[in-house]
Formats: C-alpha cells, sequence, structure tokens
C-alpha cells in the first residue's frame, strides 16, 4: 500500500472544525496522484504516452470526519485491472490507526488522441506493483437510478477553479455540486458517484434532486438532459453538520 501523512488543515474544514467531504475526496485523489508521481507514470508521462486515466466510479464509506489539526495517513493500491478499467482501493486512518475512510473505485484509461477509452495493458500498471486484494464491501446494486418524484435545481455555471488538469471539471467539483444543490445539512456517512460526461468552463449543470429512503440521489445534467455525473448521498441520521 502506497501512503502518506497529513495533518488536517484550517483551509480544509468547514463550520464545525472538521474536514469536508470535499476534503476527504481530495485527500483519496492526491493520494493516487502522489503514488503514480513518485512511480514515474504521473501527469507527465502519461502526456507522453498520449493517455490519461479517467475516474469511472466510486464509493466512500466514511466512519469519522477528522478535526481541526488531526494526524492522518492515507493510503491506496491497485487492486487489479481488466479491459478498458483499473481497480484501486484508498483508506484514511487517524494517528492509532483507526479507519475514518474507506473507498473504492474504478477508472478507465483514456487515449488522449482520438478520446476513446482503450484497454489497460501490463505496462499500463506494472509500476504500481502486484494488485493488492480488495477491502471487502458488499456488491454495488447496479447504476444510481434518481427516484422517480424529484425537483430542479438551480443551474450551475461552470467556472474556470472548477477545472483540472485534465481540462474539466475535477471529480470533488461533482460532489460539491451536489451537496449544494442538495442542500444537505447533515454529514455524509456513505457516497456513490458515477462519472458520465465531462463538463468543462463555461458549460451549465442543471441539478435534479431525488430522495428517498434517507439518501439523495442527485443527477447533473447539460442541456439536453444528458448526466454529466449522478451521485448518491447517505446522511447520518440525527446529526446535525456543527455536530
Amino acid at each position: 500500500m502506497y501512503q502518506f501523512n497529513s495533518r488536517v488543515r484550517y483551509s480544509e474544514i468547514g463550520e464545525n472544525g472538521r474536514l469536508t467531504l470535499t476534503g476527504i475526496i481530495n485527500y483519496l485523489q492526491d493520494c493516487s496522484t502522489f503514488q503514480s508521481e513518485d512511480c514515474k507514470v504521473g501527469i507527465r508521462y502519461l502526456e507522453e504516452k498520449k493517455k490519461a486515466w479517467m475516474l469511472s466510479a466510486w464509493r466512500i464509506f466514511i466512519n469519522r470526519y477528522p478535526k481541526l489539526g488531526e494526524e492522518i495517513t492515507v493510503g491506496t493500491w491497485h487492486c487489479g485491472n481488466k479491459g478498458i478499467y483499473g481497480f484501486r482501493n484508498f483508506v484514511m486512518e487517524d494517528q492509532f490507526g483507526n479507519r475514518l475512510v474507506e473507498a473504492d473505485s474504478r477508472w478507465f484509461l483514456l487515449n488522449l488522441e482520438n478520446r476513446l477509452p482503450c484497454r489497460v495493458t501490463e505496462e499500463d500498471v506494472a509500476a504500481y506493483g502486484l494488485p493488492g486484494s480488495p477491502i471487502p464491501m458488499a456488491p454495488v446494486p447496479g447504476k444510481i437510478l434518481l427516484p422517480e418524484e424529484y425537483e430542479e435545481g438551480s443551474p450551475i455555471a461552470v467556472d474556470a477553479h472548477h477545472i483540472d488538469t485534465n481540462h474539466h471539471v475535477n471529480n470533488a467539483q461533482y460532489v460539491e455540486f451536489a451537496r449544494e444543490a442538495a442542500h444537505s445539512c447533515r454529514p455524509i456517512c456513505q457516497l456513490r458517484v458515477e462519472y458520465k460526461k465531462a463538463a468543462a468552463a463555461g458549460d451549465l449543470v442543471y441539478p435534479r434532486i431525488g430522495r428517498e429512503d434517507g439518501a439523495v440521489t442527485v443527477a447533473l445534467l447539460n442541456s439536453q438532459g444528458e448526466p454529466y455525473a449522478v451521485v448518491w448521498m447517505k446522511e447520518e441520521p440525527g446529526k446535525e453538520k456543527n455536530d
């Protein structure tokens, strides 16, 4: 497992003094990026190969949000690949080894010349070593479906600060869009995201929000009704955001 240590900064916390959901996602993304860079198969290497890893979906379980100043360790490992996909797990732990966050993810390899997915080869993943064992999790229950009853949210304008080095909206920003659209006020304990289409600067994102069985599902759509991403969030019962 690849790991790095950190400490929760003031710039990463919300009004409750704890690391935000976006902050957690950023730590997980940073961990996989650090591993790729340290293994010499990072952004510059992939640009030379005319390839890029794109996040297709992930599932995140949050046991506890760490507080300001708390020491944390973030880890990740490659779990295997099949066809166009690569699979990766993540963990976040406190200084005593208690598991704060667990996540699994599915990525696909994109050919930057023709903008089409391409098959993952041994060369593409060799630097990560032998695949590790995945975290035991219940099977994903199919695609995320929006409940039949939903409400329309206000359109969101994509600005330059939402964009990453792939020149489209960063993965974490879609979750932030969904949380704001849903006006979620309780901590999220489970999160699923499916990424469908990349939004770029200048685009408008149209949220469609459904609520069912203690969970919120937000489809983030383009003007033609096609999804950029679909986000499913389960809130911790009985906990307000300042608890």
